[in-house]
């Protein structure tokens, strides 16, 4: 056996995974045995890791998951926690330290009701969300009739942050929209919930129609279509049908607002007000900074940030600008079309009334310089109303001390205090 120990091969491991991530198949592939190669090429890696990964989302965390040994093999499994799954990357090592083995598998994490919720007092339906070919498939959550429950029900759409979101907004263990939806039908509420269009038809995206896509394909068409079913549905009452928006879909959702002005109301969970740019360098200076000094390479890349962020800014942004030498390689079109329908615009030509909800540990957005302005901008209006709860994070999870990236990773639930809020919220309105 090689002299290589358990520590050694955990770097090994964690290099390999390491470099999947940042899509250098290559170099991972060259870590292979000579039969490996062959019956593992670089394309099929490629193929393999993109299939389990591209519907995934952003990864939360990465670490070795554990070890063992069995005839002579030795084997190490890393954990992969992106935003909408967990993926183990089992590796097994030859006595020389090459890969003699790979195995890529998916890990489901069972969702665990919280307290508030009772599954009894409601029901759920399959449906669809549109026609032809971007149609998503959704789930409407109907109470029960009871003597003290009857319909017709006010109907909530729930709308998605960002990334290729599925209906439950899972984001590790945590399923924020399943237990908003599940809490809020324990209390009479009909909801509705989809999965995104960038998950549903993650492989019809095309580079090309990503370079042109805007909020408006990725949000808004199917929050509208939703919106249009749900006041279709017999048991919700047509007049007090509300989008509620989270974190991406709650800044956009006073745009869904200006488009249909039938709505009863917005809910806002976390919405940014401010340029979409600004909320990117931020969160990377904030997460930089956590460890307490920087390292050369972040401050590399927070400098390059800067730039990029400028040129989003610069009044001669074009949509032939590359999205390389733009934040998160976003497409010039996503910005210039954020920048012409700036939410403090739209605002001031809505009526509609609204709940501004924020968490006070939301290191995403910002307590003080999105919730604020929200507060600043529509605390005249008689129909509007704020709460912010000061020990829940973006995904208004509670916990404590500063807000981390790797906290999403552990399993939790939206405080029942914020489905409290939302259905009294929503009783004004019988």
């Amino acid at each position: 056996m090689s002299s290589l120990n358990f520590e050694n091969l955990k770097a090994l491991a964690e290099r390999f995974v390491s470099q999947l991530l940042q899509k250098n198949y290559d170099r991972a592939a060259s870590q292979f045995d000579d039969q490996m190669k062959t019956a593992f090429p670089e394309s099929e890696l490629k193929k393999s890791w993109q299939r389990l990964t591209l519907p995934a989302g952003d990864l939360i965390q990465m670490g070795v998951l554990q070890t063992a040994e069995m005839e002579g093999h030795r084997i190490v499994s890393v954990r992969c926690q992106f935003e909408l799954a967990a993926i183990d990357v089992q590796l097994v090592f030859n006595s020389q330290g090459q890969i003699s083995g790979l195995s890529l598998i998916p890990s489901k994490t069972e969702y665990h009701p919280p307290a508030y919720v009772d599954t009894s007092t409601f029901r759920e339906v399959e449906v669809t969300i549109g026609k032809g070919k971007w149609a998503v498939p959704g789930t409407l959550t109907i109470p029960n009739n009871s003597s003290d429950n009857t319909e017709p029900f006010p109907g909530v759409v729930l709308v998605h942050g960002s990334g290729p979101n599925d209906r439950d907004e899972t984001i590790g263990p945590n399923k924020i929209f399943r237990d908003l939806v599940w809490g809020l039908a324990s209390k009479g509420i009909g909801v509705l919930r989809y999965d995104k269009r960038t998950l549903k038809h993650a492989s019809e995206f095309t580079e090309d129609i990503v370079s042109k896509m805007t909020v408006k394909e990725e949000v808004i068409e199917d929050a509208l279509l939703a919106v249009n079913l749900m006041r279709e549905t017999p048991e919700i009452d047509s007049s007090r049908v509300f989008v509620l928006g989270h974190s991406l879909g709650a800044s956009v959702a006073p745009r869904i607002g200006e488009q249909d002005t039938d709505l009863a109301g917005l809910i806002i969970m976390a919405g940014t007000i401010r340029p979409l740019e600004d909320t990117i360098l931020e969160q990377f200076t904030y997460l930089y900074s956590l460890a307490g000094s920087m390292t050369d390479e972040q401050k590399a890349t927070l400098e390059s940030l800067k730039v990029k962020v400028a040129r989003v800014k610069d009044p001669e942004l074009s949509e032939g600008v590359p999205s390389k030498e733009l934040p998160l390689g976003i497409s010039a079109t996503y910005f210039l079309d954020l920048r012409s329908h700036p939410t403090k615009e739209i605002l001031k030509n809505l009526s509609l009334p609204m709940l501004i909800l924020q968490g006070g540990r939301d290191y995403q957005v910002s307590p003080t310089q999105d919730f604020q302005v929200w507060e600043d901008e529509l605390k005249s209006r008689k129909n509007v109303s704020f709460h912010i709860f000061p020990s829940l994070n973006h995904l208004f999870i509670e916990g404590k001390g500063k807000s981390t990236p790797q906290e999403y990773g552990v399993e939790g639930h939206v405080s029942e205090e914020v489905i409290e809020d939302i259905s009294q919220w929503l009783k004004k309105f019988e």
